[in-house]
């Protein structure tokens, strides 16, 4: 299990309506590189969100490169409610589904970096920590 933390997301275009985005999350890597797992965070536009993903996968030393990882994740995402319902797809009541690719890093053992690619919004730049 490890814990995850987002201080930052940058996003491809510029709205006056964007509040900072920050993230904890847990996530679960299983002995078949499946993955599980839930992030909390305050959306591009304030709103309290959860994103429960029971699906995913991490593909390690991409390109011969040790450390080097691709991740997906698949799930649930609420918090995208009233009149930023259109800014994810499928919203219907504030529920949408969500799709996250990511490439990672273990720069330190136990310590990687990911980028988070959330569609066409922006890259989401996120620390990760293994804890028992």
């Amino acid at each position: 299990m490890s814990w995850q933390f987002s201080p930052l997301t940058y996003h491809y275009s510029e709205d006056p309506q964007h509040k900072p985005v920050v993230m904890v999350g847990l996530e679960r890597e299983h002995a078949d590189l499946s993955l599980d797992g839930a992030a909390f965070f305050t959306n591009s536009f304030g709103q309290p969100t959860v994103y429960v993903y029971p699906w995913g996968g991490v593909y390690k030393d991409i390109g011969g490169v040790d450390h080097l990882s691709l991740k997906w994740t698949a799930g649930l995402l609420y918090g995208y409610r009233g009149q930023y319902e259109d800014k994810v797809p499928f919203n219907h009541n504030g529920f949408s589904p969500a799709v996250i690719p990511a490439i990672a890093y273990e720069f330190s053992p136990g310590w990687s970096a990911q980028v988070n690619i959330l569609g066409t919004a922006g890259l989401m730049f996120q620390l990760s920590k293994p804890f028992k």
